[in-house]
């Protein structure tokens, strides 16, 4: 069993793919199609041969942070081959920013996603809505971490926890101070030797400063935080690390856009309140927007269920089906396109 694989999982899935001379090995960074590997207990650099390029579907089966990989290693030293990428068990992805309808890949193979929400500036539910969708599509576990809790009084700490939980959020909370170091012992125990972690949230918000507290010095650099409190800095590219207690833990870049796209289920999984009221509904096929007898609309009327709560899932419910109709009607143009090429290469080869 290799250092990173805790259970044997991936190695059980890589063996029908391991060809004579290669090996498992994990990827930990991607940067402008170059590649970080985790390989017999070293770190080396892999690059893709043209074959693997032109044979995937789409971008979202070339290597990410977190994958599992088979490689074979260069005789003289230079960067390792990727040859095939095993199936991932978790993932992470989002709608590639602006128009583009096509899914972009975060991170892969993770276990446990910690949500990170500064208390004092970056404070949003309906963001952090969006955080739980992403995570839930992709099977893995969300955790809430509120950073910064030393700007503001115990009571505002307490009245944003209470918002979470009034929201219907039933993710387990975390709170820290980067800056006092309360909570980050706290922290550090929900970290289980041989699991994977990852960071998300927006830019300033302590990702990256928090990752330097747990090894201990500045495995990344930051900015200063504004006068306000607020972070300035941006992680250029998701990179994993090893913790000393086994641990893995990746960061991830602020993310401005955090479009969803193929989230059904993430968000019938994050919004099970309404999706359990939805059953009581007069109609199978409810909208719970105006047909008689909509159990949702009538717990919104008696205030069982938040308004606020209701429209972030209209939101987003409006939001993945549009996008994935968008997908979806793309995908088929991409096919029968991808049939012409074909009849027309035979045809000119004929010719």
């Amino acid at each position: 069993m290799t250092d990173l694989d805790s259970d044997g999982w991936f190695e059980q899935r890589a063996a029908p793919l391991l060809q004579p001379g290669h090996c498992l090995a994990r990827v930990t960074a991607v940067d402008r199609g170059a590649f970080l590997v985790r390989s017999q207990g070293a770190e080396i650099r892999a690059e893709l041969p043209g074959k693997f390029r032109f044979t995937i579907q789409s971008a979202v089966d070339l290597p990410c942070v977190g994958d599992w990989v088979c490689v074979q290693h260069h005789a003289s030293g230079g960067p390792a081959i990727i040859h095939d990428v095993v199936p991932r068990r978790t993932f992470l992805r989002r709608k590639c920013p602006g128009k583009t309808v096509d899914f972009q890949m975060i991170a892969a193979n993770i276990d446990v996603a910690f949500i990170v929400q500064a208390c004092q500036h970056d404070f949003n539910v309906r963001r952090l809505d969006r955080y739980l969708v992403m995570a839930r599509e992709g099977h893995i576990e969300p955790r809430i971490v509120l950073t910064k809790t030393d700007l503001v009084a115990p009571e505002e700490s307490k009245q944003t926890i209470a918002q979470i939980q009034c929201a219907g959020i039933s993710a387990p909370i975390l709170t820290l101070s980067n800056t006092t170091g309360v909570g980050l012992q706290d922290f550090q125990a929900a970290l289980i030797p041989g699991k994977t972690y990852c960071l998300l949230g927006s830019s300033g918000v302590g990702k990256t400063t928090l990752i330097n507290r747990l090894v201990g010095r500045d495995e990344f650099d930051t900015k200063a935080v504004s006068g306000t409190g607020e972070g300035v800095h941006t992680t250029a590219r998701r990179h994993l690390i090893t913790l000393a207690s086994g641990a893995m833990l990746i960061d991830t870049p602020g993310m401005r856009e955090l479009g969803l796209l193929g989230t059904t289920d993430g968000v019938k999984e994050t919004f099970t309140d309404l999706h359990g009221l939805s059953l009581n509904c007069r109609f199978s096929n409810c909208s719970h927007t105006q047909e008689p007898g909509c159990a949702v609309l009538a717990a919104v009327e008696s205030g069982d269920l938040s308004e606020e709560r209701y429209q972030s899932y209209l939101k987003l419910k409006k939001e993945t089906e549009f996008h994935d109709l968008t997908y979806f009607e793309k995908r088929k143009k991409d096919k029968a396109f991808g049939r012409f090429l074909k009849t027309a290469i035979k045809e000119m080869k004929k010719g």
